[in-house]
């Protein structure tokens, strides 16, 4: 059976634990996209990450890895959820699995989360697009520098990756994108 798993990104601590902002899967145009992929008979769903705002990987896989994964999971990543998917697929070479597609992709290039934090503390696998049904890396113009340095190391090391560039999407956030509709996003995944 087809299905999909959205990881969403990280936020800062005081979002983490406001009543004022949704928590970090039902937030953007994250809840959309589940609906969206519902209605075409693809089981959908959008882990929440435990304190996202300080991502721990070995805690992330776990919950991650709660979920089936197989040749036909499509897999989304905003943000760091992006730069979760690249390490776990380039870790976990015995997995198929089906579209990938990584929004924003963020792999902390200027050690935000601290110099002991060992989320990205692994080496991308130049095969990683051989065991998907192809891998899509959305970026905006206008993003954060650290965003365009993630994007260039993971096009710069993994051959095959379709890049689809956007004009002033921002990081593709709610205030980015003035919606919660992603509508480019779900062609793509059913494309």
């Amino acid at each position: 059976m087809k299905n999909a798993i959205i990881i969403h990104g990280t936020c800062d601590k005081e979002e983490y634990y406001s009543p004022e902002y949704p928590s970090a899967s039902n937030f953007h145009w994250l809840p959309w996209l589940v609906k969206q992929l519902l209605i075409k008979d693809i089981h959908a769903v959008t882990p929440e990450m435990p304190h996202g705002y300080m991502p721990d990987y070995t805690v992330w896989k776990r919950e991650f890895e709660r979920f089936d994964i197989t040749n036909e999971t499509i897999l989304v990543g905003h943000s760091c959820g992006g730069g979760f998917l690249v390490r776990w697929l380039s870790e976990n070479k015995d997995k198929k699995v089906g579209k990938v597609v990584l929004v924003a992709p963020w792999l902390d290039p200027n050690k935000t989360k601290g110099e002991d934090n060992d989320f990205f503390d692994f080496i991308m696998d130049p095969e990683l697009v051989s065991r998907t049904q192809g891998v899509t890396v959305f970026n905006s113009d206008d993003d954060m520098e650290a965003v365009h340095k993630s994007v260039k190391q993971i096009m710069d090391t993994i051959p095959n990756i379709k890049l689809v560039g956007f004009e002033g999407k921002g990081h593709f956030c709610l205030s980015d994108l003035g919606t919660e509709a992603f509508p480019e996003l779900l062609e793509e995944i059913l494309g």
